[in-house]
C-alpha cells in the first residue's frame, strides 16, 4: 500500500474512533478474560449508586441508598451510615464560640464520617446538655428526648431520657449529645407533638444487632411523623432512633476508603458527632 493511502487510512481510523468514544459506544476491553471499562457501579464514582446495596468503606463501615416515600407521597433518597461498634471511636465537638458549616468541619477534623448534633441557640449555644471530651455545658433534657454518649469506658450507647434519665452523679460521661424527639423506642414509634411540615432530617439510630447507623434525608421531604413511619416499617431492624437538629442543620460527610458522602449544611454548626475508625 502506498504512503499516501496509508495516511488517509489512519485519519478515517482516528475519526471512527473519535466519533465512537463521543457516543459513548466505545466497548469494554478484556485483559485476562476479564471486562474492564471506563465505569464501575460503586457509588464513589460520578455514576448514581444502586439503591437498597451496602456499600463497604474501611473496616466496619458500610453506607446505603434508599428511595423513601410517605403515604401522602412524599419522597427522598436517604444517605444511611451503618457502623459496627467494636471497629469505631466516636465523639462530639463542641465550639460556640467559631460554628463551621459540615464541610468546614470535616476539613478541620478529617474523620471517618460527621453528622450534625443536637439544637443550638441563636448564640450557638446548645439548648441541653452536651459532653466533649469529658468536659460538660448545659443542662440535660428532663423526662423527654434521647441522648448519644460514649461513657468513661469508650462504650456508645443511645436512650431515651424518658426512660432512662441522666444523673449526673452517677455517671462519667467522655462525650453527649441530647436531642428530641426519640423517634423509635424499642422498635416502635414514639407518641410526641411536633409541626407537620416537611424538613431536611438528621437521626441517629441502633438497630437490633447493635449496629450505629446515621440517616439523613437531605431534601425537605418529611415530617417527623411520616419519618419515624418509615423508620419503623424499614428493613434496618432499628431499636432506637434519635432526631437530631434538622433543616438547615442537617450535614453529613463519610470519608471510607471508597464511599464517599457530602451532604453540607445549609448553616454553621457548633455541635457535631464525628465517628472515626479505630
Amino acid at each position: 500500500m502506498s504512503k499516501k493511502y496509508t495516511v488517509i487510512l489512519c485519519l478515517l481510523l482516528c475519526l471512527l474512533l473519535c466519533s465512537l468514544v463521543s457516543c459513548d459506544l466505545v466497548p469494554s476491553i478484556s485483559i485476562g478474560n476479564t471486562p474492564t471499562s471506563s465505569t464501575t457501579s460503586t457509588p464513589n464514582d460520578q455514576g448514581t449508586p444502586q439503591l437498597n446495596t451496602w456499600y463497604k468503606g474501611a473496616s466496619g463501615v458500610e453506607v446505603r441508598y434508599e428511595d423513601w416515600k410517605s403515604p401522602g407521597n412524599n419522597e427522598d433518597t436517604v444517605t444511611i451510615v451503618r457502623f459496627d461498634l467494636r471497629h469505631i471511636k466516636l465523639s462530639v465537638a463542641y465550639q460556640p464560640s467559631q460554628p463551621l458549616l459540615m464541610s468546614d468541619w470535616m476539613r478541620q477534623e478529617h474523620a471517618t464520617a460527621i453528622i450534625n448534633g443536637g439544637y443550638f441557640d441563636d448564640q450557638n449555644n446548645a439548648t441541653a446538655l452536651t459532653v466533649a471530651n469529658g468536659q460538660s455545658f448545659g443542662t440535660s433534657y428532663n423526662g423527654f428526648g434521647g441522648m448519644l454518649s460514649v461513657d468513661a469506658q469508650g462504650n456508645i450507647s443511645l436512650r431515651s431520657l424518658h426512660e432512662q434519665p441522666y444523673d449526673p452523679n452517677n455517671e462519667q460521661l467522655q462525650q453527649a449529645t441530647q436531642s428530641s424527639p426519640m423517634l423509635v423506642v424499642n422498635g416502635k414509634a414514639t407518641q410526641f407533638n411536633a409541626d407537620a411540615g416537611g424538613s431536611r432530617r438528621s437521626v441517629v439510630a441502633i438497630d437490633k444487632q447493635g449496629r450505629l447507623l446515621l440517616i439523613v434525608s437531605p431534601s425537605m421531604a418529611f415530617s417527623l411523623g411520616e419519618l419515624e413511619d418509615l423508620l419503623v416499617s424499614s428493613d434496618l431492624s432499628i431499636d432506637r432512633a434519635l432526631n437530631l437538629d434538622g433543616g438547615a442543620s442537617t450535614g453529613l460527610y463519610v470519608n471510607s476508603g471508597s464511599q464517599q458522602v457530602a451532604i453540607d449544611s445549609v448553616a454553621k454548626l457548633p455541635i457535631v458527632v464525628i465517628v472515626r475508625t479505630k
